[in-house]
């Protein structure tokens, strides 16, 4: 461990590689090894600017990051990405292709990318990724970037973990009213049209205006997250949103951004919690004994989902009473 954790403060890529493996594992004893790990990692000096990016597939997230975080280490910043990539339910199976979406910051000394399966759970989501971001920085990365897959709730999770959510979008993605009542638009603090070039750069600026348009009147004008157009294909407007996150970063403040991280790590603790638990209730030999009957009864209809999961909450607390005997 000793080790492992000189390792990643001297800034080794394979040790950084093994602590978020560790930090990432779902088996017990490797979960106590990374509460040992992280709790012997310094802090850094300077909290890292953590910058969660999301946006629908095929917005030119992958590409946008190569860019921006190849003009970020090219500065001075030492840039950790982490792609949170679709695990599948049924298999468990991920495509983790992120390294070949991005193969020039893949290859660059300053920066580190690192794509880890969502595992199918939001709770495994927040515990890996907010983790991994803990390694990073201990890493002395004082950039970090968290790409989301784009869909479902995880642009959520990644919302609550980071300083600054980023949000890429197209012009012809649907009235920009519609698009806010769909929610992700409401977690965001910066929102970059992006493929703004060629034909398409007139159509995308009047997308910016009509979106920014629409976030004042829902938020107001003083409170709407600033709307700006970019292209990841030629890197025009790169410089500027990265500027916007800077901006919002700034107007958090130092006390506004504690205060923001100390909420974020008392929901990080339920998380935490409710992972924990799940775990539990996947390794008690107990539920096992219930679970086929259980699933039979329900697929047979003989069973409701209420019912289910009170037997199944029972055989639990049951086999739990008998281990504390």
């Amino acid at each position: 461990m000793a080790d492992l954790v000189d390792g990643v403060v001297a800034g080794r890529r394979a040790a950084i590689a093994r602590a978020i493996t560790l930090v990432e594992s779902s088996n017990p004893e490797h979960r106590v090894e990374a509460r040992e790990l992280l709790g012997a990692l310094p802090s850094p000096e300077q909290p890292a600017v953590r910058v969660g990016v999301s946006g629908v597939p095929g917005v030119g997230k992958s590409t946008f990051i190569e860019v921006l975080g190849g003009r970020l280490t090219a500065s001075g910043h030492r840039v950790g990405v982490l792609a949170v990539d679709p695990s599948s339910r049924r298999t468990g199976g991920s495509v983790l292709g992120d390294k070949t979406r991005m193969p020039d910051l893949a290859a660059d000394d300053r920066a580190f990318i690192r794509a880890s399966p969502s595992a199918g759970t939001l709770g495994g989501v927040a515990r890996a990724t907010s983790q991994a971001m803990l390694v990073l920085e201990a890493a002395s990365y004082d950039v970090v970037l968290v790409e989301t897959v784009g869909v479902g709730q995880s642009e959520t999770t990644v919302a609550e973990m980071v300083d600054t959510f980023l949000f890429l979008t197209l012009a012809r993605t649907g009235d920009q009213l519609q698009g806010i009542k769909r929610g992700i638009l409401e977690l965001a603090d910066v929102i970059a049209v992006n493929k703004a070039d060629g034909d398409r750069e007139a159509e995308a600026r009047s997308a910016a205006r009509e979106l920014a348009g629409a976030l004042r009147m829902v938020h107001g004008r003083d409170r709407a997250p600033a709307v700006v157009t970019c292209s990841a294909l030629t890197g025009a407007g790169v410089d500027d949103v990265w500027q916007r996150v800077l901006d919002h970063r700034a107007r958090l403040g130092q006390d506004g951004l504690a205060q923001k991280r100390a909420h974020q790590q008392l929901d990080f603790a339920w998380d935490l919690v409710r992972d924990e638990l799940e775990q539990r209730l996947t390794r008690s030999g107990a539920v096992s004994q219930v679970r086929e009957e259980v699933r039979e009864l329900v697929l047979r209809g003989e069973l409701s989902a209420v019912a289910a999961a009170d037997r199944i909450l029972a055989a639990y607390d049951e086999g739990h009473r008998g281990a504390a005997e």
